[in-house]
């Protein structure tokens, strides 16, 4: 278990480096506790490791605060790395956190506006198709009704569906035909849009992972479906393989990738288009990573340090765009 540093009054400096994870009794993930551990040892107790539950923040005075449920007043860290899933998070709640960190000075690694894309896997297509990267094509919709939307003539089979924010290979499938969609859209959950997508044959049961710090790739693997299933998360029972510089190409697009969404940190996921080309599938935020990966650890951990020494001690900073 990790051990989480806190600020206690009157027991030395406040903490410059945070770690916002989820709320309680939410798990951290094995690369979370490995990263936060990496973390404590560079920075000591100048480092935390924080719950979005364990956080009061409001607008007093005419300033902008930031207290624990017990009341302690804390100052807004000088640099947070964000481990939350980017998917479920809420513009009342989470975002309305890190936004309150990033307008009392603190930087965020991801920024705020790298998160708020990376939530949402139609703009991450949206940004990198202008962008000019290779992406499936993709349909999907605002307010019109699934039902009619499986019916539409623009549609196309096979394709793959998936929500709009699912994490893990959640709400993922392959429909082969109209048929099956017009007979599955009324069991579907409607909260947030779902994408039809199409089906790279080549790739499929197949997606390559590349991790990226700051514009390096720093561990690539490839993930393998198991029984020939679609989806080859290791959460579906996938299987790992390392393949770190076996795919230079590929390295390269996920670098692209990271820069266009603005993210210090990404997991980009990659599809096999054929011999040695690729498509962006999706980004992560907030990648995981294999336990033999040894390189990601100590490659954020230097981005974060490198983000603390460009930042001076918080003071008032021009307002970041809404």
């Amino acid at each position: 278990m990790v051990a989480e540093h806190r600020v206690v009054p009157g027991a030395g400096a406040p903490a410059d480096v945070w770690m916002l994870v989820r709320h309680r009794p939410t798990a951290l993930r094995r690369s979370t506790r490995e990263l936060a551990t990496a973390l404590a040892d560079a920075h000591g107790p100048r480092f935390a490791v924080w719950h979005t539950d364990e956080l009061l923040f409001g607008v007093q005075g005419g300033r902008l605060t930031l207290r624990t449920l017990g009341g302690t007043e804390l100052p807004a860290p000088r640099v947070v790395c964000v481990r939350q899933v980017a998917g479920p998070m809420r513009d009342d709640r989470e975002v309305t956190l890190l936004r309150h960190l990033a307008r009392m000075g603190s930087t965020l690694v991801n920024t705020l506006d790298a998160q708020l894309t990376s939530r949402n896997k139609m703009w991450q297509l949206q940004e990198l198709a202008l962008a000019g990267l290779p992406v499936p094509d993709t349909l999907t919709y605002a307010t019109a009704p699934l039902e009619g939307v499986v019916r539409s003539r623009d549609l196309g089979t096979p394709c793959v569906v998936k929500s709009v924010s699912g994490a893990k290979g959640g709400q993922v499938f392959l429909a082969p035909g109209p048929g099956l969609l017009r007979e599955v859209a009324g069991s579907l959950a409607q909260e947030t849009p779902f994408l039809f997508q199409e089906h790279v044959a080549a790739s499929h049961g197949r997606t390559l992972r590349v991790t990226v710090v700051d514009g390096e790739p720093v561990g690539a693997v490839l993930h393998t479906s198991r029984d020939g299933a679609l989806a080859a998360n290791i959460a579906k029972g996938g299987t790992a393989t390392l393949c770190t510089g076996r795919h230079p190409r590929a390295e390269e697009l996920a670098v692209r990738a990271a820069h266009v969404l603005g993210l210090d940190i990404a997991g980009v996921d990659l599809l096999f288009d054929a011999e040695d080309t690729y498509t962006v599938c999706e980004v992560n935020a907030v990648p995981g990573w294999r336990p033999e990966l040894t390189a990601v650890v100590p490659a954020i951990a230097a981005c974060v340090a490198r983000r603390l020494s460009r930042q001076d001690r918080p003071g008032p900073r021009p307002p970041a765009s809404p």
